[in-house]
């Protein structure tokens, strides 16, 4: 009967240990499976047809090549298509350092990579004819947020953040 008590008495007092520890200690996620989670809840979005496209967290290349079988797995049980960007699409919705040597994943169903392409060679345009600049320049960075779903309201107050 004491052995029994004596028992009892230690797992309540490890029960007890282990969870104030766990209260005391916080929980981490590691970067590479926050970034899988973030593609995969954007693959279901894009899937469901609520984003036309979207974009993953934007890594640097050793990082890309870490997740890109699992990215792959990801995108299929998803239904959806991703492509690894190496030089995003720089425009006034986001600081134009925001993916400088740093890789990307667009996800995306149909023809969206062509329309974003297409958005790319049009500002490649501009720039080289140097007419990236007023309503030409704002007309890529609109583009761009309609590829990505973005509401009006966004867009206007993302290229207004960057253009100030």
């Amino acid at each position: 009967m004491k052995t029994t008590a004596s028992i009892v008495t230690l797992l309540a007092f490890v029960t007890l240990a282990s969870t104030t520890a766990a209260q005391n200690s916080r929980p981490t996620i590691d970067q590479r499976s926050y970034n899988l989670g973030i593609m995969g809840g954007f693959a279901e979005v894009v899937r469901l047809g609520v984003k036309k496209l979207a974009l993953s967290e934007v890594m640097n290349p050793a990082e890309m090549d870490g997740v890109m079988e699992d990215a792959e797995i990801i995108a299929k049980r998803n239904e959806v298509l991703i492509w690894r960007e190496t030089d995003l699409l720089v425009s006034d919705l986001y600081p134009a350092d925001v993916a400088k040597g740093k890789h990307v994943l667009l996800i995306y169903t149909g023809n969206t990579l062509d329309e974003y392409l297409a958005i790319k060679a049009d500002k490649a345009v501009l720039v080289a004819s140097n007419h990236y600049e007023g309503p030409a320049r704002e007309d890529i960075a609109r583009r761009f947020g309609k590829l990505l779903s973005y509401p009006d309201e966004v867009i206007d107050d993302l290229i207004a953040k960057q253009t100030r």
